[in-house]
């Protein structure tokens, strides 16, 4: 079985109690159910973000102080989620799936309408959101729960169901029109699946079966996402046009060589060429004025991220906490991926942000959110005897 390969590592380590029979005092981190190391490598991250922001906005100080109060509502939701039980995000996530949906629902009758999309619900004089945002977490949430009764591997009668559960907001979302947010959905909630542990045979199946939906999936695109892939496959097509965004970007990206040009000194950025150079296309900022040497140093602490979120995945042993926990994780480093390789050119543009780099609020409280119910899981992980 596929995909068995790595549950097995996220059940491989079991954690076991003392031989003493005398029990040890807790720390201050395990009494707030924070992993340290972790917290400490996201707050860096948080920094970085925010030294790029303050050049990628035009040193415009109050965007980065509105992005940093953002960063302190997001690590104060995160450490009240750590603070829960596992078995409270499984009674509750299908109350927040079932709201999520309805939100969902609720944007394609009465949501308000920016940048050609209608995405956001704003209740008047308090706050605007994305309800997409909630179902990157409500929907695995929902997976998980649902396929952890089931017993595992799952049945096909369960990947049915499965399915279900995966498409209903996930087709929502892409009639908004938000592809990046659908992918990200999509991938969030199939890695639970895959965790689940997949044998190749339905594996090798289900993507022939992807395979020969997409001619189906490309007739539904919208123009200007039909236009992304062509413009992905010869961006030189229309430089002036669809191709500017990537041209412009990836020109960023090499024109920083080694070191960099150093901060504040990006033509690309500071000349207003590079577009969406404070959300969506923030690391090309990075890379024009920090160079090789900066990109390594950002992908680095994404890297050592991902090895200690997977390191915590590993001591948790019950089926529920598991998949969650590796579906956040592994989520996380899809982000990553996905930004880096759309705004260097080998992907397509799909309008990802930069994890906890990218301008924005409801993405950030998500993202964290989503640690601190790895952390969560992770601290009230069972302990097995020898």
């Amino acid at each position: 079985m596929p995909w068995t390969t790595l549950s097995r590592l996220l059940n491989r380590y079991p954690v076991r109690p003392p031989d003493s029979g005398m029990s040890r005092r807790k720390s201050l981190w395990q009494n707030l159910h924070l992993d340290p190391w972790l917290l400490v490598l996201l707050l860096a991250l948080v920094g970085a973000g925010l030294l790029v922001l303050y050049s990628a906005s035009g040193r415009h100080a109050d965007m980065v102080a509105g992005q940093a109060l953002r960063f302190v509502v997001a690590f104060a939701v995160m450490a009240v989620l750590a603070q829960f039980p596992p078995a409270t995000f499984y009674r509750w996530a299908p109350l927040a799936y079932g709201l999520g949906v309805v939100m969902l629902i609720a944007v394609e009758l009465v949501g308000d309408i920016g940048m050609g999309a209608q995405r956001w619900l704003e209740i008047p004089g308090v706050v605007r959101f994305q309800p997409s945002e909630m179902m990157k977490l409500a929907t695995p949430l929902m997976v998980a729960a649902y396929l952890s009764r089931t017993g595992l591997p799952p049945r096909l009668p369960h990947l049915f169901v499965a399915a279900v559960l995966i498409g209903l907001p996930v087709v929502l979302i892409a009639m908004q029109p938000d592809l990046g947010t659908s992918l990200l959905v999509t991938s969030a909630a199939l890695i639970v699946v895959l965790l689940a542990g997949l044998s190749w045979r339905l594996i090798g199946f289900f993507l022939l079966l992807a395979g020969a939906a997409l001619p189906l999936l490309w007739i539904n695109l919208q123009n200007y996402q039909r236009q992304r892939v062509l413009t992905f496959l010869n961006p030189e097509s229309d430089p002036l046009g669809s191709g500017w965004n990537i041209i412009q970007s990836t020109t960023a990206i090499g024109s920083g060589g080694l070191k960099g040009k150093g901060w504040f000194e990006g033509t690309q950025s500071q000349l207003e060429f590079l577009p969406e150079r404070h959300t969506d296309f923030i690391v090309a900022v990075l890379g024009e004025e920090f160079g090789l040497v900066g990109m390594t140093a950002l992908l680095a602490l994404y890297f050592v991220i991902v090895c200690r979120g997977l390191w915590l995945a590993a001591a948790v042993q019950d089926t529920f906490g598991r998949l969650v926990a590796g579906s956040v994780i592994l989520t996380f480093f899809i982000y990553v991926f996905v930004n880096v390789g759309m705004v260097s050119g080998i992907l397509p543009v799909v309008g990802v942000p930069l994890p906890l780099i990218s301008y924005g609020g409801t993405s950030s409280v998500t993202l964290l959110a989503g640690f601190g119910i790895l952390m969560s899981v992770h601290a009230h992980r069972r302990l097995l005897p020898r």
